[in-house]
């Protein structure tokens, strides 16, 4: 359901920047169904590839051998992300805060954490500068929480102005879509608001798996199930992993 609602989330014809694991599997998902015209970017250098099976790395040779062009990775960020020539891009979490910021550096004090993580990789300049992120994690208290502790990737900083004051270009985080539903910034406050769930989970359940105070929509919609052929494609494109 997640694969499905993050492809969902891509209109036909966007330059997507995409990550190897659920991003390139939703990406290529989109691809294959409704946005045939979809561009997908690796951080590789490849640009427009049309994978016929799920890359295993950004460095796998399927991408390479059916991509529009091979570029450097230096020229993919100078060239195509920072100018905002990609229109959305994919990030993950360990931690998400009620403004979309976004850690993966380090759980607790950052001089002496109880936990490094992977760290920022190109994550700080996809949340800065495409024109919108779609975020991808899984909904627990943990990773849910009330305030980051260590701001990787800004997301909406505690509320409105605050990407415009720092120079930012892109509109930042517009959809957080984990194993529970769908969530959005409210345009007002830019506070992630519960706008969706998926078939079987209520709020109650969205709440209790939220470190603050969630709100809900009041239009508060249920995903769609997978349809035949997204499902289909999907169990086919998992099926054959490159290698």
């Amino acid at each position: 359901m997640v694969t499905v609602a993050a492809a969902r989330a891509l209109r036909d014809g966007a330059v997507c920047f995409v990550g190897i694991g659920l991003p390139s599997t939703a990406a290529n998902l989109a691809r294959r169904t409704h946005a045939p015209d979809l561009v997908l970017v690796y951080e590789s250098g490849t640009i427009g590839a049309k994978p016929d099976v799920l890359p295993l790395s950004i460095g796998d040779g399927v991408l390479a051998e059916t991509a529009v062009s091979v570029i450097g990775v230096p020229e993919v960020f100078n060239y195509w992300l920072q100018p905002g020539r990609i229109d959305v891009g994919f990030l993950g979490a360990a931690q998400v805060d009620r403004f979309a910021n976004i850690n993966t550096t380090a759980v607790g004090d950052y001089a002496s954490p109880s936990v490094r993580l992977p760290g920022a990789g190109g994550a700080p300049e996809i949340a800065a500068s495409c024109g919108e992120v779609v975020v991808v994690v899984r909904q627990s208290p943990r990773v849910f929480v009330e305030r980051v502790d260590f701001v990787t990737s800004f997301g909406h900083g505690s509320g409105p102005g605050e990407r415009e004051r720092l120079g930012l270009t892109g509109a930042g985080p517009q959809v957080v879509i984990t194993d529970l539903g769908v969530l959005r910034p409210d345009p007002r406050t830019c506070e992630l608001v519960l706008t969706a769930l998926h078939p079987g989970v209520d709020v109650a359940t969205a709440r209790e798996r939220t470190g603050w105070e969630l709100r809900v929509a009041d239009d508060l919609e249920e995903s769609a199930p997978p349809s035949g052929e997204e499902l289909a494609v999907l169990r086919e494109l998992v099926a054959r992993k490159g290698g």
